[in-house]
């Protein structure tokens, strides 16, 4: 399932799982009710963190957090069109070749609908609790050039085999074969300029980077584009989406409340708008070349909220 590199399109991030009111029993439930609500208002894609506790500025470790994988898979069974995948899979929480099995479970499970999200990973203190490995950048950024290597291999060749430094394969069995023909499209998270826009050039379908100012998207597109002239990759195949910089509501008088609600390390320069003043900042960014926007969960945490995000796909056409 392609991606239409012309025209926008909304993702719907689902970082947090504390819904109030709701208990344990009907955590998933609600996830699944908040996913039906953004295909419903035209969203094309559908991810969750992988993450294994919440993040500082989403809420308390404490707080529920599902698993990446295992709630994707739920979310294909009670969905039919929207894409699925992680915003995005750290590279040292799984072996690349369960990764790409995973995932490639995960396509056949949606009818051909997974992507495969994969960054450097953060969160040290997750590692540190959960007994994974927590090595040094430099080191992450060799396993995520590895891990691509071999979730390209998988998806593509029948039995491959790679000899890396970190990991391995021999043989390798990806058996049901992924249902898109190229296998699940990678995105690549992380706007670091000397390697992770590098492998993004070599590798990813697309790119999400935070939202910040034009200029500096700008400049990180240039990066992009100098790393994709040097490993011969036409840029404009790499779809690039951000974080949505505008948080769309009803009413303007709404405004301060909706951006009250979103953490304050958070907030950055995001603003709230009515849909038609949404579309219009959204669309200095579209003619920049970005088509991809997410909403969080938090941005748009209730249906109706959703709906009117909808809203404002449907003014950009």
């Amino acid at each position: 399932m392609n991606v239409n590199k012309s025209r926008p399109f909304f993702g719907y991030h689902m970082p947090n799982f504390t819904f109030p009111g709701v208990p344990n029993e009907g955590l998933f439930g609600r996830v699944v009710e908040l996913a039906q609500a953004a295909e419903a208002a035209g969203f094309e894609l559908v991810t969750v963190m992988d993450h294994f506790n919440q993040i500082p500025g989403v809420g308390s470790e404490d707080q529920p957090m599902l698993e990446a994988y295992s709630t994707l898979a739920g979310i294909a069974a009670s969905t039919k069109k929207v894409r699925l995948g992680t915003l995005v899979t750290g590279v040292t929480y799984r072996n690349p070749a369960l990764l790409a099995k995973q995932v490639t479970t995960l396509d056949v499970i949606s009818g051909g609908r997974a992507i495969l999200g994969i960054g450097a990973a953060w969160n040290e203190a997750e590692h540190i609790g959960y007994g994974f490995e927590f090595p040094p950048i430099g080191e992450r950024m060799d396993r995520l050039a590895e891990a691509l290597t071999i979730c390209h291999l998988m998806f593509t060749e029948d039995r491959p085999s790679f000899a890396g430094d970190h990991y391995r394969i021999d043989r390798a069995l990806n058996q049901p074969r992924p249902l898109q023909p190229r296998g699940p499209q990678i995105l690549i998270g992380g706007m670091g300029e000397r390697r992770t826009l590098r492998l993004a050039a070599e590798f990813a379908d697309m790119t999400h980077w935070f939202a910040g100012s034009l200029a500096d998207l700008r400049h990180k597109t240039e990066v992009l584009e100098q790393h994709c002239e040097a490993v011969g990759r036409d840029p404009s195949t790499i779809v690039r989406t951000i974080g949505s910089p505008v948080i769309p509501v009803a009413d303007e008088s709404q405004a301060q409340a909706v951006l009250e609600r979103i953490a304050p390390a958070r907030r950055g320069a995001l603003t709230a708008s009515t849909p038609e003043r949404a579309a219009e900042r959204l669309s200095t960014y579209i003619e920049a070349g970005f088509t991809g926007f997410t909403f969080g969960n938090t941005m748009l945490p209730t249906l109706e909220s959703i709906s009117i995000a909808g809203e404002v796909l449907r003014l950009l056409g």
